[in-house]
């Protein structure tokens, strides 16, 4: 798991990496440039991530009526989520790590390893009737009534 000290040279080392990519391609290629890739990228990255997003939802949409778990939905979109403010952040650095998040085999492939290894837990079970209806045998039927009904 993520300890304190990772993050703390996260939060350090990802700035400057962030301004040494800004100054050498600034350097470059031109400020003007190197603003205007800054805010494409982020405008490119927000329209992506809102397309797979609405996908992603559908998908968990579907799953939820199915009676199955969305587990692999819920992953991937806090991986959207991540990507989205990765893309919205000014830099390349990060620019570079969001659109990674945005690429779907990759981010399925991490989500699995990071559910393979428990890092992320997804309980079981499902109350749906669309779950009893394909033999789940954690559903239970029966009936009920109220005891002060009339």
């Amino acid at each position: 798991m993520f300890s304190f000290r990772f993050l703390f040279l996260l939060f350090i080392l990802v700035p400057f990496v962030e301004i040494y990519l800004l100054i050498e391609i600034g350097s470059v290629i031109g400020a003007p440039w190197t603003i205007f890739c800054v805010v494409l990228t982020a405008v490119i990255g927000a329209w992506l991530v809102r397309i797979q997003g609405l996908a992603t939802l559908t998908r968990l949409r579907r799953n939820l009526d199915e009676g199955a778990l969305p587990a692999m939905e819920l992953v991937e979109g806090v991986f959207l989520l991540v990507a989205g403010v990765l893309l919205l952040t000014p830099g390349f650095f990060t620019d570079a790590v969001g659109f990674a998040c945005l690429t779907p085999p990759l981010r399925r492939a991490v989500a699995r390893h990071l559910i393979a290894r428990g890092v992320i837990r997804a309980a079981g079970g499902t109350t749906h009737p669309a779950g009893a209806r394909r033999g789940r045998r954690d559903a239970i039927e029966g009936e009920f009534r109220r005891v002060d009904d009339r």
